[in-house]
């Protein structure tokens, strides 16, 4: 018997089948539109994810030979924040998902914020208010889209991030589908109470959300109800956020321990334990698990906007490279940045800035730097972000990171890896495997059936694929940080 697990991500949807060891025996991806209506705006078709979502996981069945009785528990895990609304009659949704990275609500933090400033929520929901979350999306939703809010009203219309999407369509849709989320993605919608990880009737008041809408907040790993279609009968038995998955496919459960994602962005979070810790230094609280019936665990996180997708930047807006991986052939044609610097703020800077009025600049510029330079500080900046967001977590929870452990698609490239370990003056470690996301999703399942008996059985899994140790001189690093924090600043105060 094998686990499958649901990878629902921003730029594809993905399955991937591991067995008891972790290791993967299948996996199927497709990618799908993004969807860019104005500046500032991204959407997802919903419909054409859940189409994907189907055809992966057959895919990879048929690739393994495998049929759906050969699995034991279906996790998911998926994109965060990203918002949808759905009819419950007929399935269908009444507006493209709203993305993660979609700013269209910006020009609501001030007036927001009028009362009780950024920090408004922060004290129940260990977030600020910003573009990100759920909660102000499904609010332009409910203020935007004609019979919305009547709908809602009426007990039809449903909200959920992708993962709530999947598995209501997962478990029947409209023939009987769950309506369920679990703590860590309703952590991000800044609706619910962190101690007491539910709803907070306070909150949905003041932002005029129906509660009526919301899905139920489940455990990260527990049977939620059986799988209808493609996977007819698994069990669906864990869910977790994109981040939070991949921090338990790290097996970073003990407080202090860390992992830092490198996908469309980055994201690094500290397991706190049993206490949420606020941060003062520009993080967000978040809760890192539940498995079960076990107590909620928490972590801080530190997340940066753009980082992989400054890759595909380069290559589709400006045609740089041909291909994502040309990157780090193009960056090594150089021994510096030639003095520049990319500070790629296109949806402001989040962590530990948090400046929503902030937009991309590339400073430092003089007739000698190249296409080459211009490479190695867009790949520069992804490391350097990574760096204040450190920095940032060590001040918050008051304990020093020895090593930093390290997933995701960038985590190949050995150029941006051992640049990351210069700029920290750290180790650097990848696991083998490096699907770590999609792991922590099928860990949490098969945890809640009993495929892996506890979490020293996941521990023996995790095993090093490759270690960076830092090559730069204190004088250089300091050097480079200085001129980093300069390039910030001048992103600044862009929009009015």
């Amino acid at each position: 018997m094998y686990i499958g697990s649901i990878d629902q991500g921003t730029t594809s949807s993905r399955f991937i089948i591991f067995n008891k060891a972790g290791e993967i025996i299948s996996m199927g991806q497709k990618e799908h539109e993004q969807i860019y209506p104005q500046a500032g705006w991204v959407e997802h078709n919903v419909e054409e994810i859940w189409q994907n979502v189907q055809e992966v996981i057959g895919l990879a069945l048929g690739k393994a030979g495998l049929s759906a009785g050969d699995i034991a528990a279906v996790g998911i895990t998926n994109q965060r924040e990203t918002t949808v609304i759905w009819n419950k009659k007929t399935g269908k949704p009444y507006y493209n998902a709203l993305v993660w990275q979609d700013t269209r609500v910006g020009s609501e933090l001030a007036e927001l914020a009028k009362d009780g400033g950024m920090d408004r929520f922060r004290a129940k929901t260990g977030l600020p208010l910003a573009t990100y979350f759920s909660g102000l999306k499904l609010r332009w939703l409910l203020q935007n889209v004609p019979g919305l809010r009547e709908d809602a009203l009426r007990g039809e219309a449903l909200f959920g991030t992708m993962d709530t999407y999947i598995s209501w369509q997962l478990t029947g849709g409209t023939e009987g589908g769950i309506h369920i989320t679990d703590v860590t993605n309703a952590s991000r919608t800044q609706l619910m109470d962190l101690s007491s990880c539910t709803w907070d009737d306070e909150i949905l008041q003041v932002l005029q959300i129906p509660k009526s809408m919301l899905p139920e907040i489940k455990a990260s790993s527990a049977v939620y109800g059986k799988s209808k279609g493609v996977l007819e009968g698994v069990p669906l038995a864990g869910i977790l956020g994109d981040q939070q998955a991949a921090l338990v496919g790290q097996t970073c459960f003990d407080p202090g321990q860390g992992k830092n994602t490198y996908g469309t962005g980055c994201f690094l979070l500290m397991n706190t334990g049993k206490q949420a810790i606020p941060s003062q230094f520009g993080l967000l609280t978040t809760v890192a698990y539940q498995l079960g019936n076990e107590p909620v665990h928490y972590a801080l996180e530190g997340s940066v906007a753009i980082a992989g997708s400054l890759v595909q930047w380069l290559r589709d807006n400006l045609g740089i490279i041909q291909q994502s991986p040309d990157i780090e052939r193009l960056a090594k044609e150089v021994d510096d940045n030639g003095g520049c610097y990319f500070v790629p703020a296109f949806s402001g800077l989040y962590a530990p800035y948090w400046k929503q009025d902030a937009r991309g600049v590339l400073v430092g510029l003089t007739s000698y730097v190249n296409k080459s330079h211009i490479a190695r500080a867009a790949l520069e900046a992804t490391a350097f972000q990574t760096w204040e967001v450190l920095e940032a977590m060590e001040k918050d929870a008051g304990i020093s990171i020895s090593s930093l452990r390290v997933d995701g698609g960038m985590v190949v490239n050995q150029l941006l890896m051992q640049f990351q370990s210069d700029i920290l003056g750290q180790e650097v470690i990848c696991p083998k495997i490096i699907e770590t996301t999609a792991l922590g999703a099928a860990y949490a399942a098969g945890l809640a059936v009993g495929y892996w008996e506890n979490l020293d059985d996941l521990k023996k899994n995790w095993a090093i694929q490759h270690r960076w140790n830092s090559q730069m001189d204190e004088s250089r690093r300091s050097h480079l940080k200085k001129q980093w924090k300069k390039a910030v600043s001048k992103s600044f105060n862009w929009e009015d």
